[in-house]
């Protein structure tokens, strides 16, 4: 591991300790968690910002998710008898 010295805004600070002292862990590794939490979810917001500009980019085709009504069939419909 590396050493990292943060400056944070005192509120800040106790909020963390507070969380931190809650969930049985250390002012640090409270830190670490939210960092790779915060990290994951900036990583899945760029993929989805990617998958949307690929759709932009080349949207789909109507037919390409098109399905037919039989396809969706599961047995027998309870309901068509009544």
């Amino acid at each position: 591991m590396k050493v990292v010295q943060l400056t944070m805004d005192a509120d800040l600070v106790e909020r963390v300790d507070s969380r931190a002292k809650r969930l049985g862990t250390t002012r640090f590794g409270f830190t670490r968690a939210a960092l790779r939490v915060a990290l994951e979810r900036y990583d899945q917001a760029e993929l989805e910002d990617l998958h949307r500009a690929g759709y932009r980019a080349n949207p789909p085709l109507k037919q390409e998710f098109g399905i037919q009504e039989e396809d969706h069939a599961w047995g027998d419909d309870p309901w068509k008898n009544e």
